[in-house]
């Protein structure tokens, strides 16, 4: 299948997660991570690229970005060559440090941009590597808690949407970031078409925007496996745990069938399906393979959900 293209507009939000090559490490000493921010702060200057938060992980890194007149792509080649050409003489490797291709959703900023900096902020927190944001040095949080010389973060605009006193909106987001209240992962990565994280209006703006073709994708993991399930057995009358039982009767194999088709529409592994189910993994590849057979009753279900999500909405 042939890659989407990169979706890159003047005043583009992005959240970019850059992976080591096979999950190797990318940073092994303090030296490394200090490399890497000053070749930020580097090509910050010469793109002229906002940057709202980073977070430097073993393995991986987290930016929000929003572009200028330069396009992501050129940003990011420019980062990622010059610090693996620089790790590459000091470690004496070579080849590449990174995953061929980094991860960039185009985000709606209105909505999300404060979201996704406190979930950047706790990546340290989710991994156990510390107990609070505060504590872990490679990352942004601590230039939202005071003032910083040497600052690359352009913390203002998020800080303004906590308060115009500045005092006080770093008081009030430090409270936001440390309220025990996760971000949750499924909220930050369901997006559509993988590339876009905001609503069907945001699509819209974005497409009028560019001239990248943007699938009219469903959102990964909109709706849960139970929803799924639950609908299943409204439009066809099999049951989950009938789903899970073992036999082979046709109208419950169907039934397996939908639940694994609906589900990989909406992003699922198959893994995540099979254990859902209690079945082997094999099976469900095996039920996806029968996309075509069973379009219609994919579609009867999808059309289900949808219908319940529009009278909730409707109603809310």
């Amino acid at each position: 299948m042939a890659r989407k293209p990169r979706i890159e507009f003047e005043g583009a939000f992005y959240h970019v997660i850059t992976r080591g090559n096979r999950r190797q490490k990318i940073f092994r000493d303090e030296e490394d991570f200090r490399k890497y921010i000053q070749i930020l702060a580097r090509y910050k200057a010469l793109y002229k690229y906002l940057l709202y938060a980073y977070v430097l992980m073993n393995n991986h890194v987290h930016l929000l970005i929003e572009t200028s007149e330069t396009p992501l792509s050129k940003i990011l080649q420019g980062i990622n060559q010059t610090y693996t050409a620089w790790f590459n003489r000091k470690h004496k490797t070579v080849g590449h440090l990174f995953q061929g291709r980094y991860k960039a959703i185009l985000c709606d900023r209105d909505s999300y941009l404060v979201s996704l900096v406190k979930y950047i902020h706790h990546n340290p927190v989710r991994a156990r590597m510390t107990k609070a944001p505060e504590e872990y040095p490679w990352s942004s949080h601590r230039a939202y808690l005071k003032p910083m010389k040497k600052n690359i973060v352009d913390e203002d605009q998020v800080l303004r949407m906590f308060s115009e006193d500045k005092g006080s909106a770093r008081r009030i987001y430090e409270a936001y970031v440390s309220d025990g209240i996760a971000v949750k992962k499924e909220d930050i990565y369901c997006t559509i078409d993988k590339r876009i994280l905001g609503d069907d209006r945001f699509t819209e703006t974005i497409m009028g925007k560019c001239e990248a073709a943007i699938a009219p994708g469903r959102k990964e993991k909109e709706y849960s496996l139970a929803a799924i399930a639950d609908t299943i057995d409204e439009a066809f009358g099999i049951s989950l745990s009938q789903m899970r039982q073992k036999g082979k009767h046709r109208d419950i194999t169907h039934g397996r069938k939908l639940l694994s088709l609906v589900a990989h529409e909406f992003g699922y592994k198959g893994r995540e399906v099979a254990g859902y189910m209690q079945k082997d993994p094999a099976l469900i590849t095996r039920h996806v393979k029968e996309k075509e057979a069973l379009r219609k009753g994919t579609e009867r279900v999808i059309e289900i959900l949808k219908g319940k999500r529009s009278n909730i909405n409707s109603q809310a």
